[in-house]
């Protein structure tokens, strides 16, 4: 005795297209969203280190008695991609002046400015 397949049993290639379908917008759509935070995630990991090389270039200016008005450099060897500009300029309170520094990083495309005051 053998059976007979019923005609209602399965899926119809339609209805598998469909669902690959649907299955592969998804794993796009999970694929696109992880590769976006990871970008984010180094982003974040460079602008970290541009601040906390601008914080150990500005602390060194405790050490100098005397400020350039407008110096500049690089974090080579350690980091030869970060490079630096340091602008120094009166402010209105006297006995103070604005020291502005620029940390430049990914070919001078990204930048960030630290700001702090010195007495004179």
């Amino acid at each position: 005795m053998s059976r007979r397949p019923s005609a209602t049993a399965g899926f119809t290639l339609l209805e598998v297209m469909i669902a690959l379908a649907i299955i592969a917008a998804v794993v796009f759509t999970v694929i696109a969203t992880i590769n976006h935070h990871l970008d984010i995630m180094a982003d974040d990991r460079s602008e970290t280190l541009a601040v906390l090389l601008a914080r150990q270039q500005l602390d060194g200016l405790d050490d100098k008695l005397d400020y350039p008005d407008k110096e500049d450099g690089t974090f080579a060897p350690d980091q030869p991609d970060y490079t630096w500009e340091l602008r120094v300029t009166p402010t209105e309170i006297p006995g103070f002046r604005r020291a502005a520094l620029t940390v430049f990083w990914d070919g001078k495309k990204r930048s960030l400015a630290l700001v702090r005051f010195l007495g004179k």
